[in-house]
């Protein structure tokens, strides 16, 4: 059998089950990057916990059994929402007095217990296991979602492809995967209940949506699945009601036992909701108006606009194509009147987590999208965030700089590394392995240290610009090595090749004659950044004889 002979029989098995292979492979290949993509953000040492976010500037308050371990933490930052949640995960019954200071508005992040339980259960009561699988939760879940969602979208065709991938990679599903958030995982259990309910078990669906409610509240919109279709009788919407109440109740106790063992539990979220479309149109008036200024590397503003077209395209889908006898009509349609009420907290910022908070309401708008060429715009522009998960599931650069060279120089035959320290002065590092920069907020200090006990000629290469007009001078171990003066966004690019590194530590002192500013809606003080930042170990040097 020729191989056309046996690409025909392959093709014919795949046709006879409505499935295309090429889009198959389509598929296949959508997960392949996914765990390609999340094998990048390993540490060894300290396994996923860069996807938690912890904070430097809380290092202090934190659980004496979280500051144990060893994990990755963000220099000079606050950190984000993850590394309450994991340490609440270190005991879920909230025994443990030290949360009260370790967890912002403990009584309001403890609402949400469903994945800290899961992950002390997944961890088996070990710290360390527990801060890993909590990181690695929402991995698990869009893989589980990912093969859930072949129930609404199957490999038959590319349409079917774009919803697919649209959600999977959409700008929430990215942002909850890359923080360790409750939105993705969220999303599936949703996603599973109404699942069930399209296979004829509504009391399984309940049950699943019951258990959402205790990941995140606003999941009991996903209970307006469960309302009845029109015309439905008394005793129709009667059960309705009963299921609804059975959804709730789980919740409902849980904010009992919290209110016992912590106080009013009923705090919304500081600014989390307004009048309806108050914080939405303020949105887009910040938007528009630091669009123009979007550039390399600060694409920010661009993927809010993008965020805000494919939110405003998913409500005036569900708002102008009514389809009360669709499960998810009616759930999308209740997120879509969440979104209208949503204040400035969760509009703000870059791209904002409007994006994760609404993802039901885009896996509805992409169920319920109509198939035709037509409506494939309309699909398209319903999905746009997915040009920025390539940015946003980028893997970070941990260090902030790469070492090069003379590879033999790196380390000794001990063990003792070259290694290069950002301390005093730095904001934490930002951005991919491929392209990566770290602000200053004034004068800075790095510290490298040389491991050998002879002296080695170094090289350092970078780029910097500054925010406003200054000069920075460069300083190694006390003598002035390079200054530059530099304007507005001025870009400069440098290589400084007759470093002398001492055996042991080495001061380098970047200092600038201006004060720091703030730059567009940047809340930190900012003087210059650094980009790119290389240090190339070249050879040994004979010691400077003694004078």
């Amino acid at each position: 059998m020729t191989w056309r002979e046996k690409w025909t029989v392959f093709r014919a098995w795949f046709t006879r089950r409505g499935i295309d292979p090429l889009v198959t492979l389509a598929y296949a290949g959508g997960v392949a990057l996914f765990l390609m993509v999340l094998s990048q953000f390993y540490i060894p040492g300290k396994g996923f916990s860069y996807l938690i976010a912890f904070g430097g500037n809380l290092e202090e308050v934190r659980l004496s059994k979280v500051r144990k371990m060893d994990y990755y933490i963000q220099r000079s930052s606050s950190g984000y929402d993850a590394q309450y949640y994991v340490q609440i995960a270190m005991d879920p019954s909230l025994q443990n007095t030290q949360l009260k200071q370790a967890v912002d508005n403990l009584a309001y992040r403890a609402r949400r217990i469903l994945f800290p339980a899961t992950a002390f259960l997944l961890g088996g009561a070990s710290p360390p296991a527990i801060l890993q699988a909590y990181a690695l939760q929402n991995a698990f879940c869009w893989l589980v979602l990912a093969v859930l969602l072949l129930h609404w979208f199957p490999p038959r065709d590319w349409d079917c492809f774009l919803r697919w991938i649209g959600v999977l990679f959409s700008l929430g599903v990215s942002v909850s995967v890359r923080n360790a958030l409750v939105d993705g995982p969220s999303l599936l259990l949703i996603a599973l209940g109404l699942f069930l309910a399209d296979k004829g078990r509504p009391w399984w669906s309940t049950l699943v949506l019951a258990v959402s409610g205790l990941g995140k509240e606003t999941n009991l919109l996903g209970a307006a699945s469960l309302l009845p279709k029109r015309g439905a009788d008394f005793k129709t919407w009667m059960l309705a009601i009963i299921r609804g109440a059975l959804v709730a109740a789980p919740l409902v106790l849980w904010l009992l036992y919290l209110s016992l063992k912590l106080g009013p539990v009923m705090d919304a979220g500081q600014r989390n909701f307004d009048w309806p479309f108050v914080a939405y149109l303020h949105k887009w008036r910040q938007v528009m108006g630091e669009l123009p200024d979007v550039g390399w590397p600060n694409f920010g503003a661009l993927w809010s606009f993008f965020m805000l077209i494919t939110l405003t395209v998913q409500f005036l889908f569900l708002v102008l194509r009514p389809q009360w006898d669709r499960a998810w009509w009616r759930v999308g349609m209740s997120f879509a009147v969440l979104m209208i009420v949503l204040g400035d907290a969760v509009w703000e910022g870059y791209p904002g987590a409007a994006s994760r908070v609404l993802l039901p309401m885009q896996l509805a708008f992409n169920i319920l999208v109509p198939m035709g060429r037509w409506w494939r715009l309309v699909l398209l522009a319903g999905n746009l965030t997915l040009v920025a998960a390539f940015f946003e599931l980028q893997p970070p650069a941990i260090e902030g700089y790469v070492m090069g060279g003379n590879s033999s120089l790196f380390s000794t035959a001990s063990g003792r590394a070259m290694t290069m320290q950002y301390t005093t002065g730095w904001y934490s590092p930002e951005g991919f392995r491929s392209f990566f920069w770290c602000w200053a907020r004034g004068n800075a200090e790095h510290k490298i240290f040389n491991p050998h006990s002879f002296v080695v000629k170094g090289r350092l290469r970078f780029s910097t610009f500054a925010a406003g007009h200054r000069t920075v001078h460069l300083k190694l171990n006390g003598e002035e090595i390079w200054q530059t003066t530099m304007g507005d966004n001025q870009l400069i690019t440098a290589s400084l090749s007759a470093l002398r590194l001492l055996p042991g530590g080495n001061l380098l002192e970047w200092q600038t004659d201006t004060p720091s500013v703030q730059v567009n809606s940047d809340p930190r003080a900012l003087a210059f950044v650094l980009q790119n930042l290389h240090l190339d170990v070249l050879r040994e040097l004979p010691a400077e004889p003694a004078p």
